[in-house]
């Protein structure tokens, strides 16, 4: 039972870091209905943004100033990605977006190799190697961080978007762009805010997956999961995120666990398969028929 336990632990705080990628996808999918298949070397880039400021062989910031630059920064990268790169794909077809951003994705991966190397580093945190012993069971401080911050920033999110004017503006864009310039909503500038969002998002991804392992510039694969529970919870629900990462983090450990490897590794793909032929639209779709 214990070792169960371990496992269902170790898997929400995994599943955590996969929502909170997902969430950066929902993010721009909610503003222009466009998916950013960068969002997980965006998370990568962040990452190594942090490590770079905070860590004492590179500038040597205190863990607490540096994680605030580097969340600050990326929301510059996603802002200016949507303001001179993606905005002059406006009126053309979504997989050109799609083209744009495996490629953009490609570019970071390797700015990344090219400045901090391909060797795993570590980022050096307060709560490294810190854990809560319960009798036998033993949960990381990293994972406890990992879970209380992906829950905050979900409800914050769903929060802006539900009651703030721009989370509104940006949800009236996703529906329909003309319409809502028409009445007045800056389209173009509500697009650029919520790409820089992603940014940030994805960079506190970055973090908390830093504290619990090492990073190099091919975590940013880590994107690919993190679509798949995007999809699995609905692309249009920040809930639905969280939860469909929640699922694909639970199910790899026990998989791992007590099914055969090649299994595991087909889990989150295996449970996106059965999702959409169960919901088409995922568990929380909130897709809606237009009228062409």
């Amino acid at each position: 039972m214990t070792e169960l336990v371990q496992l269902l632990i170790g898997g929400v705080a995994n599943g955590c870091i996969y929502g909170l990628v997902a969430l950066g996808f929902v993010l721009i999918y909610k503003s222009s209905e466009g998916v950013n298949f960068a969002q997980g070397d965006m998370m990568m880039l962040g990452a190594f943004m942090a490590l770079g400021f905070g860590n004492a062989d590179h500038l040597g910031l205190s863990f607490w100033l540096a994680v605030p630059i580097a969340v600050s920064m990326m929301f510059g990268v996603g802002w200016a990605t949507e303001r001179f790169v993606v905005r002059r794909l406006f009126g053309q077809p979504q997989f050109a977006l799609v083209i744009l951003t495996i490629a953009f994705g490609f570019l970071l991966r390797f700015v990344a190799g090219s400045i901090w190397g391909y060797t795993p580093l570590v980022l050096e945190t307060p709560f490294s190697g810190s854990a809560v012993h319960m009798g036998t069971l033993t949960v990381s401080v990293a994972d406890i961080v990992t879970i209380v911050t992906t829950v905050g920033l979900t409800v914050g999110l769903w929060a802006f978007f539900a009651f703030t004017r721009v989370g509104m503006a940006a949800q009236a864009a996703s529906q329909n762009q003309m319409a809502a310039c028409i009445v007045g909503v800056p389209v173009m500038r509500v697009n650029a805010l919520i790409w820089g969002l992603s940014g940030a998002v994805a960079t506190v991804a970055g973090v908390l997956f830093a504290t619990r392992g090492a990073i190099d510039p091919n975590i940013g694969l880590l994107g690919i999961k993190a679509f798949a529970a995007a999809v699995i919870g609905g692309l249009g629900s920040l809930p639905g995120a969280l939860l469909g990462g929640l699922l694909i983090g639970v199910a790899e450990p026990l998989a791992g666990r007590y099914a055969p490897s090649e299994i595991a590794k087909m889990t989150p793909y295996i449970l996106m398969l059965a999702v959409l032929v169960a919901r088409p639209g995922g568990l929380f779709s909130q897709m809606m028929a237009k009228k062409v």
